[in-house]
């Protein structure tokens, strides 16, 4: 792979990017500084870490990042159930949103083993 774009768990947090944005719109405005603003900042880290761990040197650097993202994907699922439970928001407008973190989950938890199985491994670096 030659860049972060390649990889599917990167475009998957993108496009929770995207839903998480369009969700949020629609909170009320007094969450602007509350949960509209913890829920966009953990959906844009899930990617940024991708991102991150992608650049890192080794595969344990690698890993670490991927672990740290996918730790945001469970902040992004508990945000998103506190707006459901407080009724910012109903269950059929979240089923993408909680698919995408699903989604981008798994995939993280495939990158982290891959990583771990090889941690004193160079892997290539990307060309930026």
């Amino acid at each position: 792979m030659k860049s972060v774009e390649d990889l599917k768990a990167w475009q998957t947090a993108m496009d929770l990017i995207v839903e998480v944005y369009k969700i949020t719109k629609k909170f009320p405005k007094e969450e602007m500084y509350g949960l509209t603003s913890q829920l966009r900042r953990a959906a844009v880290s899930i990617a940024a870490n991708i991102a991150e761990g992608f650049g890192r040197f080794t595969y344990a650097d690698k890993a670490n990042k991927y672990v740290i993202a996918r730790g945001e994907c469970g902040e992004v699922h508990t945000l998103l159930q506190v707006a459901l439970r407080t009724k910012m928001i109903q269950l059929t407008e979240l089923r993408q949103s909680f698919s995408l973190v699903e989604m981008t989950g798994k995939l993280l938890s495939g990158l982290i083993q891959a990583s771990k199985e090889n941690p004193n491994r160079i892997p290539n670096i990307p060309v930026l």
